[in-house]
This record gives C-alpha cells, sequence and structure tokens, in this order.
C-alpha cells in the first residue's frame, strides 16, 4: 500500500517509528508536512498539492496532527477522505476529541465515568461552579492546553476563585473538575488500536507535582489494568469514533474515569513501558481495514 503520514517533523519518535514499521511491513510510505498541503475544490475531482506536485494514489493516511494546527490539519485530513483515501482516524473524530467540552458531553451521555466537570462563563457563577464539583481542592483546565500546560491544582477556594477570575478576564476559557486525591497522581494510560487495548502504561507524575504527563516529568511504568478499565477505554475510543487513541484513565474509590481521549497519541512513552511493537500494530490495523475500504471506493466511483 501507498500510505501517508501527516507529520510536521520525521524525526519526531512516533512518526520515525511508523515510517519505520510500515517500510518494514513492505509499504511505500510518504511523510508529508500538513502545513505544506494545499487544496483544490472542484466538483468530482478534489485534489491536494504538496511542494508543487499533486498527491494521488495513495490508499491510506496516518494523521499525527498536533493541536495547535488542528483546524488546518484536519481540514487537509477530510480533502484526503474525500479523494477516497482510508483515514486511520477520521477527521470529524479528531475534531470531537480535540474539543474537552464536547468530549466530555459526548462521554457523559453515554453513562462513562467521569470526573465531576462543570463549566461556567460569568464570573458571577464561580462560587457556585466550585460547590457543583465538590469544592476545594479541585482542578482548573484551560480547554485548549496540551501536555499539562495550563492545568492548574488549586488547594483551596479562595485560590480556586482567583485563578478562574483571573482566567475569565483573559478570556481564555477553562473548565473545573473534582480532584481524585486517591489516584495519588497516576494515570493510565490505554492504548486502543481498532476496539482493543493492545497497551497499557501507568504514568506517575514526579515527586511534588500532581499532573502524570510523562513531558512535565512524569515516569512510565507497565500496568496490568482491570477488565472494567478495559471496557471503558474501549468505549471512550468508540464513542469518540477514533481507530487509534489514548484513552487516559483515572483509578478512583467509585471506579475508571477517563479523563481525556488522544487523537494522536505518543508512541515512544507507551513502546519503552510495554516493550511492544505498537507502531506495528498500528500498521496492522491498517492492513485489515484499508484494503476493503479502497475497493469499495472503487466500486463506488465505478
Amino acid at each position: 500500500m501507498k500510505i501517508a503520514i501527516l507529520s510536521r517533523n520525521k524525526q519526531l519518535y512516533s512518526t520515525h517509528r511508523l515510517l519505520e514499521a510500515g517500510r518494514e511491513a513492505g509499504h511505500e510510505m510518504h511523510v508529508i508536512d500538513t502545513l505544506r498541503c494545499y487544496m483544490s475544490m472542484v466538483s468530482h475531482k478534489p485534489e491536494i498539492h504538496f511542494k508543487g506536485e499533486v498527491l494521488e494514489g495513495f490508499d491510506a493516511v496516518i494523521p499525527r496532527i498536533g493541536a495547535s494546527i488542528t483546524q488546518y490539519g484536519t481540514a487537509v485530513l477530510r480533502q484526503f477522505e474525500m479523494m477516497g483515501v482510508f483515514p486511520v482516524n477520521e477527521s470529524v473524530a479528531i475534531s470531537r476529541s480535540r474539543d474537552k467540552l464536547r468530549s466530555l458531553q459526548l462521554l457523559s451521555r453515554k453513562g462513562v465515568g467521569l470526573p465531576v466537570t462543570g463549566f461556567a462563563h460569568s464570573p458571577d457563577d464561580i462560587p457556585d461552579l466550585i460547590s457543583m464539583v465538590g469544592g476545594a481542592p479541585l482542578v482548573i483546565k484551560m480547554l485548549e492546553g496540551t501536555q499539562g500546560i495550563g492545568v492548574v491544582l488549586a488547594e483551596t477556594v479562595k485560590a480556586a476563585e482567583s485563578v478562574i477570575e483571573a482566567f475569565m478576564g483573559l478570556n481564555v476559557s477553562v473548565m473545573v473538575q473534582e480532584y481524585i486525591k486517591e489516584a495519588g497522581g497516576a494515570d493510565i494510560r490505554c492504548f486502543v488500536v481498532g476496539g482493543k487495548v493492545i497497551a497499557a502504561m501507568k504514568r506517575q507524575a514526579k515527586a511534588g507535582e500532581f499532573r502524570s504527563n510523562l513531558h512535565r516529568g512524569g515516569t512510565a511504568s507497565l500496568i496490568r489494568i482491570t477488565p472494567e478499565e478495559r471496557a471503558t477505554a474501549v468505549r471512550a475510543a468508540r464513542i469518540m469514533g477514533l481507530n487509534v487513541a489514548g484513552v487516559d484513565i483515572l483509578r478512583s474509590n467509585h471506579g475508571p474515569l477517563v479523563m481525556e481521549v488522544n487523537s494522536s497519541p505518543g508512541l515512544e512513552g507507551i513502546e519503552s513501558a510495554t516493550g511492544k511493537d505498537v507502531a506495528g500494530m498500528v500498521i496492522r490495523f491498517l492492513e485489515k481495514d484499508a484494503r476493503p475500504f479502497r475497493t469499495q471506493t472503487k466500486g463506488a466511483k465505478g
């Protein structure tokens, strides 16, 4: 198969591993800088151009779209979809998962366990908002934050009020969540591929830190997850519509709670912690699902 990887940097670990795994499996692999793609929208003949050439003949596309370029990246991915190219994750699913508030609303509607979460617009509602999630300590999150940036633990009600007021004063949208103390600064990243959890790791925050992100100095280790945690991760990915996802779960006294569903989960931490060829599993998923998709698409065009 001819496979495109949408990525801004082929030297990134995840991009490099997918490139390597695809080539080892005998596929023709191309890394394409998302922001260097430009598109032509003509009836019945959508095109993508890249550095002066038309991109054509691709069977599948693996989107590795950073949060900062979600809008343009999903537009490029939509164009591939219009051309009949199989996406590992569809553009609409990526957009859905990147909107933190929308994704939590969807998960809530389907009964998936979540930390109690509040969202408000007016500063006048801050006291009731804090009360709604159980008071302090509580976690305040920017809706646009990634990798633990824009996440604050407020130890007291006064601190929470000050931080929320400051964000609102800057016209930054935030949500507040109950603090799950019993998680002990740790979460579980479940890596879902094709409706199955193929690997899982525990991420532990460093001393004095509550954010377990590896970019914030957290450490990763192999963990055995429970059947309930496995089922929760699979359901969360399915509700988002993602074939490949990193589902972040907290262990609480009332069961697994989903914090986030990531549409472009990194491979370095999960492969290092588990020793599994996660990149190879993504490629094998493509091999199984892309070929019938291309056959159906070509048949529909004919």
